[in-house]
């Protein structure tokens, strides 16, 4: 009997672990979607749990559709050690990701590694009014320095910096292409970041600070035009918000709450 019992248990472990092994890459989705308050999720999942890849895409206009917001698919390889608390697993995409990502740690907190994303700047839309009247273009390169993701009271934290480039940025609704090019940077303790806007280059100025906190983004700057380029963006500038004066000067207010 002792014996029937060890090979009936062998048994239903050897199914859960075959079972667990043939996981399928979707179920990796709705984890994603929960993460992010369903902004994000993965579409056309290919391969396993542990060995598979997909696109990063949203959803819109409460249609069930996935669109892809970033080029090319992702890859991902994760250790079945996850299941005994060992995190190891590796990100790649030739498309976007300028090197693979690793990504180590237990449940509660991993290691992200060094790594940038190229994004496009029309995604920028998302974020509202003025952006999305004025219909930014160009290319945008997000990186990062080693982050520490922490998981506490159901909300994952971030520590470390990131670092946006705006290249080259232009707007359909401007005469003057490219506007510039800016660096956002931002600096992550928890669930709140630090952020400055800079301008690098361009007849656009463009300036100011800011907070992101639970994924909102409060932010206060400035807007101008370079010296002689007043005239020619004259319209665009008031396409980004209310004028005001400052040290007897014009200069267009940005403003996210």
């Amino acid at each position: 009997m002792r014996r029937l019992v060890i090979w009936f248990a062998a048994g239903i472990a050897s199914v859960l672990l075959t079972v667990l092994m043939f996981l399928p890459a979707s179920w990796l989705a709705p984890m994603v979607e929960k993460q992010t308050a369903g902004r994000l999720t993965l579409g056309d999942t290919h391969g396993t749990l542990w060995r598979g890849s997909a696109f990063i895409g949203g959803t819109a206009g409460g249609s069930d559709a996935v669109t892809p917001l970033l080029p090319g698919r992702f890859s991902w390889r994760l250790s079945p050690m996850v299941l005994l608390g060992h995190v190891d697993a590796e990100l790649e995409n030739d498309a976007a990701l300028t090197q693979p990502v690793s990504v180590t740690g237990n449940w509660q907190q991993w290691q992200v590694s060094t790594g940038a994303i190229l994004l496009s700047a029309e995604r920028l839309t998302a974020l509202g009014t003025p952006l999305n009247t004025v219909q930014p273009s160009g290319q945008m390169r997000l990186s990062w320095q080693p982050l520490l993701l922490a998981w506490q009271d159901g909300k994952t934290g971030v520590t470390g910096s990131m670092n946006l480039e705006l290249n080259d940025l232009a707007s359909r609704m401007s005469p003057i292409k490219p506007l510039g090019t800016y660096d956002l940077a931002l600096d992550w303790r928890g669930l709140q970041a630090s952020v400055i806007l800079k301008t690098i280059k361009g007849p656009l100025l463009l300036s100011g600070s800011g907070t992101v906190s639970n994924g909102r983004l409060q932010f206060s700057g400035k807007a101008e035009a370079e010296a002689g380029q007043e005239d020619r963006l004259a319209n665009f500038l008031n396409l980004l918000g209310q004028r005001r004066k400052e040290g007897g000067k014009d200069v267009i207010a940005l403003e996210f709450k």
